[in-house]
């Protein structure tokens, strides 16, 4: 079936649009964290795994990053074992361990690479213990009460945080014309397991290869002012302003805190977008509109 001269005419014009963006990202590395939505959604499963395959042919060098928290939820239910939370973390005892391993480098990180090969692509699925590329160290959780004077410590088990990453097994993929899909696993001085947020290991992953673009996917429009407006073009020190008078809160201060430190810290820009739209990367990179926030360094 043939388009229609409008249809064809919106066809053409957005192709053309894309060209200087693909022009300026040609051979640039660019970290995206996949989670949300776009991961349970079968229509925008395969738009992400084609996303990914168009950056490969154009030239770009997508990094995946995935999350897998309600997986890794619905196997804990389904062998009868509860999921317990800290300050919105999961407590990870070493059984919860080896389920959330399991999950994250088996299940859900295969799943993905088997998506982008199916598309086209040429995935390769890492954990943070291939090429020792993401050593981690225990993460210690404090919570403030009323009743005590000094935070509470809390062990949440094998939970961690990015000591420092090794980026070469990745950086070979990459010009080996591969895509690498790491799951956020890393491992420890003693050599034990720690889940670490993806946010956190995607943000530090752009800082440590340099990338153009930290891209972080969300199921949210991106970030809103009071009034429920979109915030997009902000620099970092917008971003404090924001943090400072309470109009970033909650949930979103994770993704900022990663999105910041990582303008801060040599990528070019952080974007928070919204995974529930189909092709959202696509439409973030190479239209002038985007369809999410934007954060640049500077001020």
């Amino acid at each position: 079936m043939s388009l229609d001269p409008d249809q064809a005419m919106n066809v053409a014009k957005v192709l053309s649009e894309a060209v200087p963006y693909i022009q300026r990202f040609r051979g640039k590395t660019i970290v995206v964290k996949y989670g949300g939505n776009a991961m349970v959604d079968e229509k925008l499963k395969r738009g992400f795994a084609r996303d990914m395959v168009m950056l490969k042919l154009v030239g770009i060098n997508p990094v995946v990053v995935h999350g897998g928290g309600p997986q890794i939820g619905k196997l804990l239910e389904r062998i009868g074992k509860e999921s317990k939370f800290v300050e919105g973390m999961r407590v990870t005892d070493a059984e919860t361990m080896d389920v959330v391993e399991m999950v994250l480098g088996g299940l859900v990180n295969k799943e993905i690479v088997n998506l982008i090969n199916r598309h086209g692509g040429r995935a390769v699925g890492l954990t943070g213990k291939d090429g020792d590329l993401i050593r981690a160290r225990k993460l210690k959780v404090t919570r403030k009460t009323p009743d005590l004077e000094a935070p509470e410590i809390i062990d949440i088990g094998h939970v961690g945080e990015v000591e420092s990453i090794e980026p070469s097994v990745v950086e070979m993929l990459d010009h080996g014309n591969f895509i690498p899909v790491i799951a956020p696993i890393g491992v420890g001085e003693e050599g034990h397991s720690y889940n670490i947020n993806a946010d956190l290991v995607a943000g530090k992953m752009a800082e440590m290869l340099k990338a153009e673009k930290l891209i972080l996917l969300t199921n949210t429009a991106g970030l809103l002012d009071k009034e429920g407006n979109l915030l997009t073009g902000l620099n970092a020190t917008q971003v404090d302003e924001l943090i400072a008078d309470g109009t970033i809160h909650g949930g979103m201060l994770p993704k900022i805190g990663c999105a910041l430190s990582a303008v801060k810290n040599g990528v070019k820009s952080a974007h928070i977008i919204d995974g529930r739209v189909e092709h959202a990367v696509m439409l973030e990179l190479f239209t002038d509109q985007g369809v999410g926030t934007l954060i640049r360094a500077g001020r």
